[in-house]
């Protein structure tokens, strides 16, 4: 038996496969950070039919452990379709394992978006009507991070931003943000060519590209988690969000949404601005409105369980969607699908996945073309 994990957003360190019915292994932390969770791990040499068992010892110390009850890994034989293996947390370590079909699997926390994916994506768009590189950043490691503006109107007045993967180990945001690809890629679109008639969409598909390929789940490569950098970000910590904010300075900013997943709640739910000094009734309304019609129109997404509402005042500016939503006075959420499933429509062969986060983007691209016009 082989394991390896030394690809694109690989991690994990063997512990003891003496007995490949039995592996002990551990994850592998951040660079220069303590936080750690994701997994990315090839294994070769299997026996088909046979029980293989694999144990991740360290699930315990994890930043987030209480995310593991009632959690499932993922596994592909060909890197493309993806399946939940019965898993359970107990004494403190992550089980999982089956009889494989194949002498080799891919096993990890959630459906990988690779970098070579990535760079398809980039180019896919590009080669859209009205998609153009509006800017290029670098991220500390010299990766580039795009910055795409769709424009396909002139009188287009309207600025809507949506960035993704500032947390790198949140695979499940890039495989959003190819859902909006996909949408751009439809030219008889009545609803999003009214959209594009009024705004602009301005895409950051991927803020950590280090991160990401390094097998992160928190930080990039200095360590820095990028969503507690935004009104400290530095060239030298976290150019990633020094790079974005310059941008939406030269441009305005009218509604930004942050892609994001979160570890330990079954379900998909936003995070507004409610605890924002500035945040008024008409911002209030705009929240409500939005979440309303995305429940309204069916979508994967619910309004019951998230994270406690902020006091008035007591936001925690550091994030992205609190400062961009103060500094701008604009509607601004954060988007959590999760690592495990959407309870409220649960799939036991899949839990949640790309597929379902690139259908929720376009959805949510529908709430934005009925709401453009009440933006300001």
């Amino acid at each position: 038996m082989k394991i390896s994990s030394d690809f694109d957003s690989g991690n994990i360190l063997v512990q003891d496969a003496s007995d490949p019915h039995k592996v002990l292994l551990t994850m592998r932390p951040d660079l220069n950070s303590h936080h750690f969770q994701w997994f990315h791990f090839q294994v070769e040499g299997l026996t088909p039919g046979a029980r293989h068992d694999f144990s991740i010892t360290n699930a315990g110390q994890s930043a987030y452990s209480h995310a593991w009850t009632g959690y499932n890994a993922v596994a592909s034989y060909d890197q493309r379709t993806w399946f939940r293996v019965p898993s359970r947390f107990e004494d403190g370590a992550l089980h999982f394992g089956l009889e494989p079909e194949h002498e080799h699997i891919w096993f990890a926390y959630f459906e990988p978006y690779s970098r070579e994916r990535h760079s398809d994506l980039i180019a896919q768009a590009l080669a859209l009507p009205g998609v153009e590189l509006h800017g290029c950043g670098r991220s500390i490691e010299g990766r580039d991070i795009e910055l795409l503006r769709v424009h396909r109107h002139p009188q287009a007045s309207r600025k809507v931003w949506i960035i993704a993967q500032q947390h790198p180990g949140e695979h499940m945001a890039e495989w959003f943000m190819e859902g909006i690809v996909r949408r751009l890629q439809d030219s008889s679109d009545v609803i999003l060519d009214a959209l594009l008639q009024q705004a602009d969409l301005y895409l950051v598909p991927n803020m950590n590209p280090d991160g990401a390929f390094r097998g992160h789940l928190r930080t990039n490569a200095a360590g820095q988690d990028l969503n507690r950098a935004w009104q400290s970000a530095s060239l030298e910590r976290s150019p990633e969000v020094f790079f974005v904010q310059q941008a939406m300075r030269e441009v305005g900013v009218d509604l930004f949404l942050d892609i994001h997943g979160d570890e330990e709640i079954p379900h998909v739910f936003t995070a507004g601005c409610e605890g924002n000094p500035g945040f008024s009734a008409r911002l209030e309304a705009l929240e409500s409105e939005f979440r309303s019609r995305l429940v309204e129109r069916g979508a994967e997404f619910q309004t019951r369980f998230g994270y406690p509402r902020s006091a008035p005042g007591q936001a925690n500016t550091a994030l992205a969607c609190n400062s961009v939503g103060q500094e701008f006075d604009c509607l601004s959420f954060t988007l959590e699908m999760p690592f495990k499933d959407h309870d409220d429509t649960p799939d036991p062969l899949t839990g949640w996945n790309g597929e379902r986060s690139m259908k929720l983007a376009g959805e949510m691209l529908d709430v934005v073309a009925e709401m453009v016009d009440r933006l300001r």
